[in-house]
């Protein structure tokens, strides 16, 4: 965990037919992270990516891999996407058979392990698991889709989250997804969050680098 900001743009807006090149296009851009979002069409809607879209992420990258699974049962795929190259898995607690196996599990892969919170999902849903923890992802969206807005009612979660890790003394870094944008980013950077993940607002434009370097900036509050 440091302060500084990360910036992790979401290959689910990324024009799959050139994912290769989509990806280096946002690393030469200054990309921190590539973020991918795995969902199965159950725990959320849509059907996304499974471990062969992280594996073609993986040969077309040196960056960290962060791999936010939104799907049932995570356990059944953790060591398939792990063996595909993702660094952080992160999955949620709802989703899980049991959340503590699971966190276990993804580290015994010699990988990060993460919990997502939606919208709806209690800050305390964390508390007996921060030992446990690399990173806390919170969501400001419903999951599953890109391009939708940012709920601000999410800011005082971010704020809530970044207490309990300040006060757990664990490196665990804060992520934030769902409509973030350069409009957004220095109130979430204010409430806490550290790694800003973007798809839409980043692949959707022509010149990457500029749009990622504008979300650094609106965070570090430039």
């Amino acid at each position: 965990m440091s302060n500084a900001i990360v910036i992790a743009p979401s290959i689910l807006s990324a024009d799959l037919g050139h994912l290769a090149r989509e990806i280096a296009d946002v690393e030469a851009g200054g990309a921190d992270w590539v973020h991918v979002d795995v969902v199965d069409g159950r725990f959320a809607p849509h059907l996304t990516f499974g471990p062969a879209t992280v594996k073609a992420a993986r040969r077309a990258t040196r960056l960290p891999i962060d791999v936010h699974l939104m799907v049932n049962e995570p356990e059944r795929y953790l060591e398939a996407f792990a063996k595909a190259g993702a660094d952080t898995i992160t999955v949620h607690e709802e989703a899980c058979v049991d959340l503590a196996v699971a966190l276990a599990q993804i580290r015994s892969l010699g990988k990060r392990a993460g919990v997502a919170l939606k919208p709806e999902t209690s800050v305390d849903t964390l508390a007996p698991y921060l030992g446990a923890l690399d990173l806390v992802l919170v969501l400001c969206v419903s999951p599953g889709a890109s391009g939708q807005a940012f709920q601000e009612s999410q800011l005082p979660k971010i704020a809530a989250v970044r207490k309990m890790i300040d006060q757990s003394g664990q490196p665990i870094d804060l992520e934030v997804d769902g409509g973030v944008s350069s409009d957004n980013a220095g109130r979430i950077a204010r409430a806490g969050g550290r790694v800003f993940v973007s798809g839409s607002k980043i692949f959707d434009t022509p010149d990457r680098a500029e749009a990622i370097q504008k979300l650094r900036r609106a965070a570090a509050g430039d």
